[in-house]
């Protein structure tokens, strides 16, 4: 008696819900493979567009998921499953979720408009967040830098990228600036000579643009006289000093006089 009633009680859910729950399974079964084929396409359109490599599984990650929650709606909604008090449930975590992450997302925000727009790339040197270095690492959340003395410094994308960001490298050259102060008694068209001599002397200068020496300023005790010389980036600190020295070197010998101290 009861395993008819069981029949009867399964004869009457088919007709009253089979239709749909077999529509639900084609559904379910099409919508699988359509997202699996859509898979596959978009990651070679990420390819082909070049998109950064640290991106391409996120964007495809987040399609995906996206794609399979909402194939599972649509196959619970056929079926008749009220979803109100799942969708209330989500949301309230999704807000709980968010304002626990804000920093995180900020810095994930950063890093995806940083690997798009790419203010710089490996290898370049920047200066950002009061720290200069060469990029050797750029992830979704942090930047990693490598300073001239050696140190590792990783700074946060979202701070980063809100920020000022100086690209020393990216023209491929740079220009070295320095001042020398001379006496009101020196011979200024003597030192000059001595400097440009070298400047020509001096290894790693680069000859496409032009070097200037010239007076920038008269102070009460000295002269300001301005140096510029065009390098390469990864020569900038070796050029400097190796130019400063003779600079002073050549001028002490040429009997230039130096302002006295105090």
């Amino acid at each position: 008696m009861k395993l008819e009633e069981f029949y009867k009680e399964v004869e009457r859910w088919l007709l009253l819900h089979g239709t749909m729950f077999v529509l639900s399974l084609l559904l379910l079964f099409t919508g699988l493979k359509f997202i699996k084929f859509l898979g596959t396409r978009l990651r070679n359109r990420m390819s082909k567009r070049k998109v950064h490599s640290s991106l391409q599984p996120f964007f495809l990650s987040l399609t995906i998921t996206a794609l399979y929650a909402l194939l599972i709606i649509l196959v619970l909604s056929i079926n008749g499953y009220e979803l109100t008090v799942f969708s209330s449930i989500l949301g309230g975590f999704t807000v709980a979720v968010g304002l626990a992450l804000s920093g995180t997302f900020q810095n994930f925000a950063g890093g995806v408009l940083i690997l798009m727009l790419k203010p710089f790339q490996l290898n370049d040197n920047i200066i950002a967040q009061g720290q200069d270095g060469v990029v050797t690492s750029i992830q979704i959340f942090y930047t990693v830098l490598i300073t001239p003395d050696n140190k590792t410094i990783i700074i946060p994308n979202g701070k980063l990228f809100n920020e000022v960001i100086v690209n020393v490298t990216r023209e491929r050259k740079r220009r070295l600036d320095f001042e020398v102060r001379l006496a009101y008694a020196a011979n200024i068209d003597k030192a000059k000579q001595v400097m440009a001599d070298a400047i020509k002397s001096t290894p790693n200068i680069l000859t496409d643009s032009p070097a200037r020496v010239g007076v920038v300023g008269l102070e009460v005790d000295s002269i300001r006289v301005t140096v510029n010389v065009w390098v390469d980036p990864a020569n900038f600190l070796t050029v400097k000093i190796a130019l400063m020295e003779k600079i002073l070197a050549d001028l002490a010998a040429a009997g230039v006089p130096f302002p006295k101290a105090g």
